[in-house]
């Protein structure tokens, strides 16, 4: 593999720019990565989320998911409650998650606790899903085999016509094994891009109760990178 190297050219994050809480620096990162993508069309998905779970055998598993929801009681993501990142979660609710955008040189990393949705959040989002996406949801039984794409458009064939599209947000019911978590934090970490590697990474760290909004409940510091 070829080397490549590329100077970080951002303004960084100095402690004297940093939100008083984790919860309104993320909000101001989100935003300022919503409004390039409309802009300048270089964050294909801002809300694209790495949600690292661990198996039974202590071995980290990480896919790519949406954030689908985003309040100061943390990221969540929705999912098949038969997928293996729920099955993991199931066993042990450890998980991390990372925003990363490599064109605005930022992230932020959240460690925590997943929390199951509750139902009544997960039935309005359900709702809002285009209704190609809620058949789908009903079509695939996530992280299971499959033998080969026809069977799955086969599925999603099965599930359309049993499930005909009215324009009505009840014309496809939410499935039992269809749900969602979020991530209780504990640890919320902002990364910016610097000249010569010297990348800032300030950490909030909670230290009592509260959300991400709750100023007392966090303390910050510094890592080197």
């Amino acid at each position: 593999m070829r080397a490549t190297r590329r100077e970080y050219e951002s303004e960084g994050l100095d402690e004297g720019e940093l939100a008083p809480t984790p919860w309104q620096q993320a909000q101001r990162w989100v935003e300022d990565a919503l409004a390039r993508a409309a802009e300048r069309g270089d964050v294909p998905e801002p809300t694209a989320i790495s949600v690292a779970t661990v198996d039974a055998k202590g071995r980290p598993d990480v896919r790519t998911v949406l954030m689908r929801f985003f309040d100061p009681s943390g990221p969540g993501f929705v999912t098949n409650l038969e997928s293996n990142k729920a099955r993991q979660l199931a066993v042990n609710p450890a998980v991390a998650a990372s925003l990363t955008w490599p064109s605005m040189f930022r992230a932020i990393r959240f460690r925590g606790t997943a929390a199951p949705l509750e139902r009544a959040e997960v039935t309005t989002y359900f709702g809002h899903r285009p209704w190609g996406s809620r058949i789908s949801a009903w079509a695939s039984r996530q992280s299971q085999p499959v033998d080969g794409r026809a069977a799955l458009e086969s599925a999603y064939v099965e599930y359309a016509a049993r499930f005909p599209d009215t324009g009505n947000v009840a014309d496809v019911p939410v499935p039992d094994f269809w749900g969602g978590y979020r991530i209780d934090c504990d640890e919320v970490e902002f990364w910016a891009g610097r000249r010569n590697r010297l990348h800032d990474r300030l950490v909030f760290r909670r230290v009592a109760g509260g959300d991400l909004d709750t100023p007392a409940a966090w303390t910050v510091s510094r890592r080197q990178p």
